[in-house]
């Protein structure tokens, strides 16, 4: 489904607060159910949705005047626990996150989700950029619901739709990677809603183990099992399968195609794309060199230390200085846009209608 189709079905989900289930998440007003002189329960604002325009069939000229480059890198950020006091390295607090998303948004990026993005399925704005923002582990500071219904705001999540607010080509998606305690709750049926929620609101959910092992670390069969429990978990949860994989530390089984594919007690699995943790932008999916067992991503952090060349704050400002590199759309879904000099680096999977100026 692409990225317009995908934002209709949001648009609507988005009037509406699914909070079933959801006890510790969400404390939701009630309304007096007698009948005359019943008191109403308030109504709660509505999320904000990105407009996108309708796609336009790309041509030659088009296509040179966005400069249109469906070859290009494209950064796909890497987050873990977004809190007010930092305790580790990767930790971004919710002002740095805010930041960065507001960046992105003022510089032209659309977000995509990660299974859209290994499927190539990159319906944005002609002139504009994806962008892929991954979140791991799924942490509490992710993903909570306030007394309203509405996404806490100091959460990846509630940053996410306020920026959005602000920004209106800003699409407000996002792909979570979880592990068996999805955003630190215990209960099962909480668990649900809230995978549940995300979903209908157009927000991936996918596969990141069970236990959040060291893949190197164990045996083939110990791999099988760690991914397919996760998987069967999420299945429950109304996820009806994951089509991308997040490695835990970003550590390669010691046979690499487990990690993205294989079966065990009777339940298989096979992955679009599987994903690193660090420390570059990915190349196009249309590329040559596009490696959908080794996606590259880059971690959101500042410039000290090993960032100085590995992070999110280098590689934007890489990006503003060096446009040509980055990922450019055209506008039209069913074309792949592209300098004549890139004919070349054309991989095998590519819409049908090639353009090139």
């Amino acid at each position: 489904m692409t990225v317009r189709k995908l934002a209709g079905v949001t648009a609507v989900a988005n009037v509406i607060v699914v909070a079933i289930g959801l006890v510790v998440l969400a404390v939701l007003p009630s309304a007096d159910s007698g009948g005359a002189g019943r008191v109403k329960a308030p109504a709660r604002p509505r999320l904000p949705v990105a407009t996108l325009p309708a796609p336009v069939p790309a041509t030659v000229e088009s296509a040179r005047k966005v400069q249109a480059n469906e070859l290009g890198k494209v950064p796909v950020l890497m987050y873990h626990r977004i809190q007010r006091k930092r305790s580790a390295s990767i930790d971004r607090t919710p002002a740095q996150l805010k930041a960065e998303l507001e960046k992105l948004a003022t510089r032209g990026f659309v977000p995509i989700t990660a299974a859209e993005f290994v499927a190539g399925a990159i319906d944005i704005p002609a002139g504009s950029h994806p962008v892929v923002l991954t979140f791991d582990d799924g942490n509490p500071t992710h993903f909570a619901l306030d007394a309203s219904g509405l996404p806490k705001k100091d959460t990846a999540v509630g940053i996410i739709y306020d920026v959005a607010a602000k920004h209106p080509s800003f699409r407000p998606v996002a792909t979570f990677w979880v592990n068996r305690e999805p955003f630190g709750l215990t209960d099962e049926a909480q668990q649900a809603a809230a995978v549940r929620w995300l979903l209908e609101h157009g927000f991936e959910v996918a596969n990141h183990s069970y236990g959040h092992p060291d893949l190197r670390r164990l045996t083939a069969k110990q791999v099988k099992e760690q991914i397919v429990r996760q998987e069967r978990l999420l299945k429950k949860f109304g996820v009806p399968s994951s089509t991308t994989f997040a490695l835990p530390f970003g550590s390669q089984p010691g046979k690499r195609s487990l990690a993205q594919k294989g079966s065990w007690d009777g339940t298989s699995y096979k992955f679009d794309g599987v994903f690193l943790a660090g420390a570059e932008p990915s190349v196009s999916p249309f590329h040559e060199d596009f490696d959908r067992r080794a996606i590259q991503r880059i971690q959101s952090n500042g410039t000290a230390g090993d960032c100085r060349k590995w992070c999110s704050t280098y590689w934007l400002e890489w990006f503003k200085k060096h446009p040509g590199e980055l990922y450019t759309a055209d506008g039209d879904p069913d074309s792949l846009s592209l300098p004549k000099q890139r004919h070349g680096d054309i991989g095998s999977k590519r819409p049908k209608r090639v353009i090139e100026y």
